[in-house]
């Protein structure tokens, strides 16, 4: 392992160099230059990485990024995983393998079967795999014996007809990837503004006065966001960046795309010679959990200065008009003390006011975040917090402002929209009525509550579409039990990952298309769509041939599924859908409210744009206003030997999938099994840099421990400490979740670090 000094900018050089690399090694020239040039293209290929949207106008011929760029080739690999691997291998010897190893192997080409008793997974035909799969649903005694997981990979069509097979099945039971990360996003905007999504467009954060980013690592976790904030910067936007940690890529940037300058000697002098756009104009080093405190902190502010102020700071024609429950806000907002405020935030109260300036002096703001923010026990209540302070000054529905919680996989959202919900979805209504059939009342089970289900003998069949469940889940040797426990556990996926390996008594892998390939389901050449997170709805069409014969798409496979597992009890045309995903689109059209027209539409250049009411000012609430929400202070106490640990991806790494064992940006190459700390925290424990410890996560009368990782000493506020996801994932307990939303707490856990046993 080798530890460098972290970096102050992102892109540029490095991350061309990156790029053609990736390609080279894994694609080849030829092949990964006609992908990349089809890559988040009008009528193209939509990126399986991020949910970033695309620009509605021209788009530029590298309309990608590094991190893109190496999700898309890593799916475009040419290396096979045949019979002959599975032979060699047993699953117990895959279980002791890397998610990176199992990675490495190379892409799925027939379907497989691991039978009770066995060691290898074996070859089996399509048709026996369909046969085993429905014949254990319907041994069981409840349709909620089973359980139905999907990941943000899964395009709308297969999304609505996965939903559709499982609740005609009879369950709700479909947790999914947003249960692990946006979860508090949705519940917290629905029940502020009615409506659970971004409230702006490209265009809005391109010309905002005040950009804050909060619990967001951009430059690693959506790069092509950083072009859109340079834009911003260029036209006088201010950034401030709320962190524990200082991250290269809120600190400056070099857009490496030339057609975002204005000649190519702009180009030239500003990336071959990485002169970087400063971003944050302010970084405010939070302490860990310390959101809310700061956000009630810069109101408190806020409101103190407007008592005393000439002219109004507060919109109030906005907050009358638009708004209920300002006055029962104000009165709590009164009874926090600044001690409270300081303590919990870290932050000193002169860059409370700093901020709270900053924002005053602003008419057009846009707050942006992600899982630093979402996966905290008060995740919601911070959420409905950062929409208090932009229903202040009627920041919400108005040009260059508005609330952008950052999605991560490339359709979570999507899926969501089409129905992928363990609770009742809410165009019940419709989907009866087409279907002809009842849906489930009974709510089904989210992320962490199958888990429990799982592991307690309640649910006895697990069946993933797309996804790590086991490494993307919290409690890693809980849900590895929990896995282990049902009788059939079974995915569909491209390539080998860990819950591949940690099986059932018996288990199925399914190989499907990926996002790069020729779909001629049907007979004839096939198309899908997604969504990205600021609603535009585009489609997406693979242009390689696929890797195997072998492969089926999502949709024949859940169609295949739903047809033999229902038989005569179904009302679905599921043959008919396989054949033909316009009979799928026309069926969305008539069941999800702003997807009429769906084919029409989709195929114009470009896609369509979901209604966005509280861009235009009207919030879909029991009464027709956005709400001030009221909510406690969160005080989170530490011991004099306890830190609050978070958790971080590395700049090579796409969720749980990781390509090298570098971090680039934190100055990190060669391994994984590190935690970050504060230098001062280090002192008081007498560690040096390069040390070993051990890391221990106490909860509810259970420890959980991470054993030898490498003290790094790092830039992260006091008291505070970071390891990579999903490395750490072991210390995230499974009963510790967000209120309401359910997300696991994994962006805030108390550890104590020992030093490791000399062994």
């Amino acid at each position: 392992m080798k530890v460098e000094e972290p970096k102050k900018q992102a892109a540029g050089i490095p991350a061309i160099s990156s790029t053609f690399r990736e390609i080279a090694e894994k694609t080849g020239w030829i092949r990964g230059l006609r992908l990349l040039r089809k890559l988040n293209q009008k009528g193209g290929i939509d990126c399986n990485a991020c949910a970033w949207t695309d620009p509605e106008g021209d788009r530029t011929f590298a309309e990608f990024c590094e991190n893109g760029v190496k999700a898309i080739a890593d799916e475009a690999v040419r290396k096979k995983v045949d019979a002959d691997f599975f032979a060699k291998y047993s699953v117990e010897e895959l279980a002791q393998k890397s998610d990176k190893w199992l990675n490495e192997q190379g892409r799925l080409v027939q379907p497989l079967i691991l039978r009770e008793g066995k060691k290898h997974y074996e070859p089996i035909s399509w048709e026996q795999a369909i046969h085993e799969i429905a014949k254990e649903l319907n041994s069981l005694d409840s349709p909620d014996e089973a359980v139905f997981y999907t990941s943000g990979r899964t395009s709308n069509e297969a999304a609505f007809l996965y939903q559709l097979f499982v609740r005609q099945f009879g369950t709700n039971n479909l947790p999914d990837c947003s249960n692990m990360c946006h979860e508090s996003s949705s519940v917290a905007l629905t029940e502020s503004l009615g409506f659970g999504k971004a409230t702006i467009r490209l265009e809005d954060l391109e010309n905002a006065d005040l950009i804050i980013i909060m619990g967001q690592n951009p430059g690693t976790n959506a790069p092509r966001m950083m072009s859109h904030l340079r834009r911003a910067k260029e036209k006088g936007a201010k950034i401030i960046a709320v962190n524990p940690i200082l991250e290269a890529g809120l600190l400056g940037f070099v857009d490496p795309n030339p057609q975002h300058y204005s000649s190519l000697l702009e180009y030239a002098s500003t990336v071959w010679h990485d002169k970087p756009t400063k971003f944050a104009d302010l970084y405010l080093q939070i302490r860990i959990g310390g959101d809310m405190a700061f956000l009630k902190g810069v109101m408190k502010t806020l409101f103190e200065w407007e008592k005393r102020s000439p002219s109004p700071i507060f919109s109030y024609d906005f907050i009358v008009n638009k708004t209920e429950g300002f006055q029962d806000f104000i009165a709590n907002l009164e009874e926090i003390s600044w001690e409270d405020i300081l303590t919990q935030s870290g932050l000193s109260r002169e860059q409370i006011e700093q901020v709270a300036r900053m924002y005053a002096r602003s008419s057009r703001v846009v707050t942006c975040w992600a899982m630093g923010i979402t996966q905290h026990k008060k995740a919601v209540e911070t959420i409905q917090d950062i929409v208090n302070l932009h229903l202040l000054r009627g920041n919400i529905g108005k040009p260059g402002a508005g609330l952008c919680p950052v999605r991560g996989h490339s359709n979570v959202q999507g899926d969501r929209t089409m129905g992928i919900w363990s609770k009742v979805p809410k165009f019940r209504e419709q989907l009866e009525k087409r279907f002809r059939f009842k849906v489930p009342e009974k709510e089904g089970y989210s992320v962490t509550e199958a888990i429990k289900a799982m592991y307690e003998g309640k649910v006895k069949v697990f069946f993933a579409l797309g996804g790590n469940f086991l490494s993307a889940a919290p409690d890693t040797e809980y849900t590895e039990k929990a896995l282990r426990r049902c009788n059939l556990t079974a995915q569909v996926i491209t390539k080998l990952n860990r819950t591949a390996v940690v099986t059932g008594k018996k288990a199925l892998i399914l190989p499907c298309l990926g996002r790069t390939e020729r779909d001629f389901t049907g007979g004839k050449e096939q198309f899908v769509s997604t969504e990205s997170t600021m609603l535009n709805v585009q489609m997406s069409k693979g242009i390689l041939k696929p890797i195997s014969d072998e492969l089926r798409s999502e949709i024949w496979i859940i169609g295949k599924l739903a047809r033999a597992t229902l038989k005569g009890r179904s009302t679905v045309s599921w043959e008919a859908m396989i054949s033909d995903y316009d009979l799928i689109r026309d069926a969305i059209s008539k069941v999800v409210p702003g997807f009429e027209n769906y084919n029409e539409r989709i195929r114009k250049p470009g896609g369509f744009y979901l209604p966005n009411p509280p861009r235009q000012r009207i919030f879909p609430t029991d009464s027709g206003k956005a709400k001030f929400t009221v909510s406690k202070l969160e005080k989170i106490e530490t011991a004099p030997d306890e830190l609050l640990l978070t958790t971080i991806r590395a700049h090579d790494q796409f969720n749980t999938t990781v390509y090298t064992e570098d971090d680039r940006y934190r100055g990190i190459s060669g391994s994984r099994n590190v935690i970050f700390m504060n230098k001062e925290d280090m002192a008081v424990r007498k560690l040096k840099q390069g040390d070993l410890v051990d890391v221990v996560s106490d909860f509810d009368g259970r420890r959980r421990v991470v054993e030898k990782l490498t003290v790094v000493a790092y830039p992260i506020a006091k008291g505070c400490a970071a390891m990579y996801f999903p490395e750490a994932n072991p210390l995230i307990p499974i009963e510790s979740v967000a209120e309401k939303s359910l997300c696991p707490t994994s962006k805030l856990v108390k550890v104590k670090v020992v030093r490791s046993r000399k062994r």
